[in-house]
């Protein structure tokens, strides 16, 4: 068994398809909502289908706050090592740390010439990725005198000046699956980053490649614990296994726990565009993968341990591998979250006690729900709000511990970014109302084709956004809901009210793409898509409100789902 003992990392790795560029934003922004780790992209330079990857990344640097971005794996025969190394670095200094990079030695040849890339034999290929990595190191070693220097056979570099040094270590991860490649990931990289598609074998062939990244690292005096060691999947959530990661939530955690294990594999990146598949893999597989790992790191051979702590860095567990499944039987919509302060303490109701006097809980939640709004856009009125049960009052004195104050307070965060997100719609809606060109593009008064290309950016906007809110809602009313009713009773009337008006707000979400689709027919009918934003505007703010007025305290008492608190 060969554990390098990395802290775990998952991940997605979405399509950059240039024809959907507000779809990959979006999947990315959830990527981050339901706590994944990381989100990749491809990079074919030579391919109009797809957006520029270091463009995108550019983007969702400033469109995200917590999540890790990568290529996977950048075209290093079409992105010269100099720039790179800087273009790295000064993301990463605008990101606060959350690039890293993804490189590979080009595949396509015919298509890297085209595009005035030099074609290269496979030994030179990589020859020209080993001085391209040690000219990047040299980059961004800021602080050594000097400039730089390599005199290689593919780049050759006379006294280019250093810097600037990244804000964090950043990652070189390799893409590779030949001997001589996989020896140069062990002697310079910080990790390896295959994808399992590509083995024929599937995780048999892992042991043998290992095995020559660990003799690269050998022979260079290097321990090869240093090599992080990733992995690209794919597979199905289904009912009933039917292969390797094919199966339920909990056999998906089973057989990657076993990967982490046996083959030292601590990084997980999901191939997948479906926003199912990315909920279910963030916040079932991979905190039932954290709990499994970290139980054998402790010497524990009981697979559920409770209380058992993750690696370094990585926070407690959340819930163990049978918890992981509950829900599994049917397949969940992806949510929509913030950050991963859901993932709350990772410990049983039964040790709760236990942690609060270890982290210090306090009486009283210190979490305020969003009161309801006092301004109202429009006279419709879809619900009778005087109706509206209530939750049971908090128990006398209840304290809180701090995972139980974020798990309340994650309700109130992912409402907020969904009310950021309308705010902006509604922003867009009235630059085409008053007929501004969008922001970056100021070319006074649009004429007829510029509009209807303005209505475009707004259509696509606003169907991400409603995607946004349809996913939410799903995720709530397959897992957490179900949840609640479980944990406590009283929650009932409240929780069967709150689903009502998720299939009322569905409705409303389908009337502003009608209202989108008549409007690209024809601008002049814009006020129908402004009452339709209006009521979608009174209606989601109300529920909002109303939902944190009533959840959010039972949510720091019983978590998102069992376990978790």
């Amino acid at each position: 068994m060969t554990d390098y003992g990395h802290e775990l990392l998952f991940g997605g790795f979405l399509t950059p398809d240039a024809r959907q560029p507000a779809q990959v934003v979006a999947r990315a922004r959830l990527c981050e909502q339901v706590g994944l780790d990381l989100v990749t992209f491809q990079d074919h330079p030579y391919q109009p289908g797809f957006l520029d990857t270091w463009t995108l990344m550019s983007y969702l640097a400033a469109a995200t706050s917590r999540i890790r971005l990568a290529g996977n794996v950048l075209n290093l025969p079409l992105r010269q090592p100099v720039v790179l190394a800087r273009s790295v670095a000064s993301l990463d200094l605008l990101s606060g740390g959350r690039v890293e990079l993804g490189l590979g030695t080009g595949a396509f040849w015919d298509a890297i010439e085209a595009n005035g890339g030099r074609r290269l034999a496979p030994g030179q290929a990589v020859a020209a990725l080993d001085e391209a990595i040690r000219i990047i190191r040299e980059v961004w070693a800021a602080d050594r005198r000097g400039g730089v220097r390599v005199d290689g056979e593919h780049y050759r570099v006379v006294g280019a000046k250093r810097g600037p040094a990244p804000a964090h270590p950043v990652g070189i991860w390799v893409g590779a699956y030949k001997p001589r490649l996989l020896r140069l990931v062990g002697r310079t990289a910080d990790g390896w980053l295959p994808s399992l598609s590509y083995l024929p074998k599937g995780p048999a062939e892992l042991a043998d490649l290992n095995a020559l990244v660990d003799e690269g690292a050998s022979a260079a005096g290097r321990d090869p614990a240093e090599v992080r060691r990733l992995l690209n999947v794919s597979g199905r959530f289904t009912r009933a296994g039917a292969g390797f990661l094919d199966g339920p939530p909990q056999q998906w955690a089973r057989e990657l726990t076993d990967l982490v294990l046996t083959h030292g594999t601590s990084g997980f990146i999901l191939g997948t565009d479906d926003p199912t598949s990315i909920q279910l893999f963030a916040q079932e597989v991979a905190p039932a993968v954290r709990e499994l790992v970290a139980a054998e790191r402790a010497g524990s051979t009981a697979s559920g341990s409770a209380g058992s702590s993750g690696p370094a860095g990585e926070g407690a567990p959340a819930g163990s591998a049978e918890d992981a499944s509950a829900g599994s039987g049917s397949v969940t919509s992806a949510g929509s979250g913030e950050g991963r302060s859901a993932a709350g303490s990772g410990r049983p109701a039964g040790a709760q006690s236990r942690e609060v006097v270890r982290a210090g809980g306090v009486a009283g939640l210190a979490v305020t729900p969003t009161p309801a709004p006092q301004v109202r856009h429009s006279d419709h009125r879809l619900w009778d709000e005087s109706t509206r049960p209530v939750a049971p009052p908090a128990p006398h004195g209840h304290v809180y511990s701090p995972g139980a104050q974020a798990a309340g307070g994650h309700l109130v965060d992912v409402h907020d970014h969904l009310r950021r997100e309308l705010s902006e719609i509604r922003d867009l809606l009235d630059q085409v109302r008053r007929g501004v060109v969008s922001a970056g593009d100021a070319r006074g008064v649009l004429n007829r084709m510029t509009m209807r290309q303005n209505n475009w950016t707004l259509g696509a906007y606003c169907a991400a956004y409603c995607t946004l809110v349809t996913q939410h809602h799903g995720l709530e009313d397959d897992a957490i809901f179900p949840h609640l009713r479980r944990a406590d009773p009283g929650l009932v009337p409240v929780i069967d009210r709150l689903a009502q008006e998720h299939v009322v707000i569905h409705d409303v979400v389908e009337g502003v793409d009608r209202a989108l689709v008549a409007l690209i027919e024809d601008p002049a009918r814009l006020p129908e898509l402004q009452q339709a934003v209006d009521v979608l505007t009174d209606t989601l703010l109300s529920h909002l409100s109303y939902e944190e007025q009533n959840l959010v305290e039972p949510l720091a008492r019983y978590g998102f789902y069992p376990g978790q608190l």
